[in-house]
C-alpha cells in the first residue's frame, strides 16, 4: 500500500481508451482501475455507455454529438485529477480532433493517449453488444469503423491489439505510466 506522502507526490492521471466498439476498452478499464486501486489510488472510470444513461443522455450517435461526449468526459477527467482521483475514460472517441480537444481539457502532462487497436474483424466477430449485427441488417446506423468514420491515433503514448496482448501483459503497460 502506498504511504500518503508517496500518493501526494503521484500526479494523478487520465488514461483515455479509445477504439472501436468490441476492441477491450471497458475489459481494460475495469482492469486497470482494479490494479490501481490494489495500490492505493483512488480512481473513476468513465465509460461511453455509462455515461450516454445519464450525463450525456442528451446526445445520439453523430459526429457532434460524439465530439461533446468526448468533451464531456475530458471536463470530468480534469476534475477528477484535480482533485487527486485517477481517471480512465473508456470511449469510442473516433475523431482526432476531439481526441486533442480532450488532451487540451486534460493537460498534456496528465493524458495519457491509449488506443485499443484491435482489429475491425476481431471486434465484429465479438460484438458483445450487437452493434454490427445491427448495423449489417440497417444500413442507416451509423456504425463506427464501419459506415462511420474512425480516425485511427497516430502519435498514441500506448498501443495495445487485445486479439494479440493478454489483459494482464495490458495492465502493466498501461500501469508503466504512474509517475511515483
Amino acid at each position: 500500500m502506498k504511504t500518503l506522502d508517496s500518493l501526494q507526490n503521484t500526479q494523478s492521471l487520465t488514461w483515455w481508451l479509445t477504439g472501436l466498439s468490441g476492441a477491450g476498452k471497458t475489459t481494460l478499464a475495469e482492469a486497470l482501475a482494479s490494479n490501481l486501486r490494489s495500490q492505493g489510488y483512488a480512481v473513476c472510470v468513465l465509460d461511453g455507455d455509462e455515461l450516454r444513461k445519464g450525463l450525456s443522455n442528451d446526445l445520439g450517435f453523430s459526429f457532434a454529438d460524439r465530439e461533446e461526449q468526448s468533451r464531456r468526459a475530458a471536463e470530468l477527467a480534469s476534475l477528477l485529477n484535480a482533485n487527486g482521483i485517477m481517471a480512465i475514460v473508456s470511449l469510442v472517441s473516433p475523431s482526432a480532433r476531439g481526441r486533442a480537444v480532450a488532451r487540451e481539457i486534460v493537460g498534456n502532462d496528465r493524458f495519457i493517449e491509449c488506443y485499443i487497436s484491435t482489429p475491425l474483424h476481431i471486434c465484429q466477430q465479438r460484438d458483445p453488444k450487437g452493434l454490427y449485427a445491427k448495423a449489417k441488417l440497417n444500413c442507416d446506423i451509423q456504425m463506427t469503423g464501419v459506415s462511420a468514420p474512425y480516425e485511427a491515433p497516430t502519435l498514441a503514448n500506448c498501443v495495445i491489439d487485445t486479439s494479440e496482448t493478454e489483459v494482464t501483459a495490458a495492465i502493466e503497460q498501461l500501469n508503466a505510466f504512474l509517475k511515483v
